[in-house]
């Protein structure tokens, strides 16, 4: 690593004093050669891919491992190409036979990668307390046919199981000796790896680095090494990025306008759809939020116009479920489309809910904060008093987690967002009833949203499931659960002799990322 600022020259320098304060002890300046660097939002907690939650433990076994297909590029339409996988042929409804590359080999002297593998890799989240466990749902087992052949069974015709069981979270593969020699599963050091990078160094809340694999026979990567720095703020990534402290990072919806007015010198913004869904959750298991009349006031008294000006200068409108808009599938409207203060102010009185203080969970972020500030002060003007509680990712994600406590049970409001699939049943999944202590903090739990679920993975009449997902938004809503609020826009800054690859989770894919 040379340390330089040729490229955007020496007026940078004061903005990586800024950058510094805000963003070390990842600072760094521009490495030149064969280096990419990539902002991400917080650090990984588990790569296994039983136990990924998200974002950055899902970024790095894009990189480290392999998956039978992979995702292309979200602005492009989300198309699925072969990846470890030679072949890929329907045999019937509920087979898919595979052939796995030749050349796969895993790191530690396990051998190459094989249809044992897969068959391990599958079948130990099928059914499990995975959360990943829905993407296998209607897997029945994998067939062994030899070292690189297999035939995935179906319990049932379900076309949509390439794109949502295969690319990606649950759909990694891991080495079968590897990880029962490690116990059966991993957390942050990985058993064996078989990718482009090897995991190489990590420096916790800071750095990760990975390495080019120098026994993948793939296509090679653009970069000898991909350095992902942690910086939770996006004002702050923005300014380091400014300084030349990253190649690529997203920044904040509200900062498009001053970026069209002001460029960074090299420098090109990104704007896109995104499957990333926000919305508020209302826990109804809470003490103060078991009358739905309660709940509903809350839905009466969102200013969601406040909320799209104020954090989101007005890029995307509202939403009207988790099934992203102007698609296919998606509702027209919401069931309480108009805010109405008033109204409100009445379902408060009936429920003898007058001067009622709820705590509001919101990450640290400066939109999310600026998120609850706004459902702060619009909720005031119904009567709610609304504490926001700032809470920083690793601390956020274990509150609504049952294992992790009794939290769980008497969570008031948490302004929540999760990455979508390209399948809105992907989207959905987290809202059924098995999901109560999981992902889903609401307690919301309809026997007919868990029906109409099932229905929807095997119909294949497209009016049949938009009804089908329609009416789910529509029970969603009437618990007074939640209050949709939007889909977050895709806003990133990238040096312009830089190609990303984003999937539709709106994280890069380094391996992809190419030099123009």
């Amino acid at each position: 690593m040379k340390w330089t600022t040729d490229r955007r020259g020496f007026l940078k320098r004061a903005g990586a004093g800024l950058a510094s304060a805000v963003a070390a002890p990842n600072f760094a300046w521009a490495a030149e050669g064969d280096t990419l660097r990539i902002r991400m939002e917080a650090d990984f907690q588990v790569l296994d891919p039983w136990g990924i939650i998200g974002g950055l433990d899902e970024v790095i076994p894009r990189c480290t491992q392999v998956s039978l297909v992979r995702m292309g590029d979200m602005r492009e339409g989300n198309n699925w190409e072969l990846y470890a996988a030679e072949t890929l042929e329907w045999l019937d409804d509920t087979r898919l036979a595979f052939t796995l590359r030749e050349g796969l080999t895993w790191t530690g002297d396990y051998g190459p990668v094989t249809a044992e593998d897969v068959k391990f890799s599958y079948e130990r989240i099928a059914g499990s307390d995975s959360a990943w466990a829905y993407q296998f749902e209607k897997l029945k087992e994998v067939e062994v046919i030899d070292a690189r052949n297999g035939v995935i069974h179906l319990t049932e015709a379900f076309a949509p199981f390439i794109v949502i069981a295969m690319p990606y979270y649950g759909g990694h593969i891991v080495c079968k000796a590897a990880v029962e020699a490690a116990g059966g599963s991993y957390t942050t050091e990985i058993p064996a790896q078989c990718g482009p990078y090897l995991l190489e160094a990590w420096e916790q809340q800071q750095k990760v680095t990975l390495k080019a694999n120098p026994g993948w026979t793939g296509e090679k990567p653009a970069f000898e090494t991909v350095e992902i720095y942690i910086q939770a703020d996006d004002q702050a990534a923005q300014l380091a990025y400014e300084a030349d402290a990253f190649d690529y990072t997203r920044v904040a919806a509200g900062a498009v306008r001053q970026l069209k007015a002001a460029m960074p010198e090299g420098a090109t913004l990104i704007e896109a759809e995104s499957t990333r869904y926000v919305w508020l959750t209302v826990n109804q298991n809470a003490e103060p939020l078991k009358d739905i009349r309660v709940r509903q006031a809350i839905q009466y008294a969102y200013d969601s116009d406040a909320v799209l000006q104020g954090a989101y200068d007005g890029l995307v409108g509202r939403s009207a479920g988790v099934v992203q808009p102007g698609t296919t599938y998606a509702r027209e409207k919401n069931i309480i489309d108009t805010r109405d203060v008033e109204r409100a102010k009445a379902l408060l009185a009936e429920a003898g809910a007058e001067g009622l203080t709820l705590n509001l969970v919101a990450l640290t972020d400066s939109t999310s904060q600026t998120i609850a500030q706004i459902i702060q002060a619009s909720l005031a003007e119904a009567g709610i008093t609304v504490e926001i509680q700032p809470t920083e990712e690793a601390a956020y994600w274990a509150l609504g987690d049952k294992t992790a406590g009794d939290d769980y049970l008497s969570l008031e409001l948490v302004l929540q967002s999760f990455a979508g699939g390209v399948d809105p049943t992907e989207n959905l999944v987290w809202f059924r009833p098995d999901q109560i202590g999981v992902y889903n903090w609401t307690f919301f739990d309809s026997a007919e949203y868990e029906e109409l679920y099932q229905k929807s993975l095997t119909e294949r009449d497209p009016d049949k499931r938009r009804a089908m997902f329609n009416r789910m938004e529509d029970l969603m809503e009437e618990s007074g659960s939640f209050v949709f609020i939007c889909f977050e826009p895709l806003v990133a800054i990238h040096d312009a002799d830089l190609k990303p690859v984003i999937l539709a989770d709106g994280h890069p894919d380094p391996v992809r990322f190419a030099r123009i």
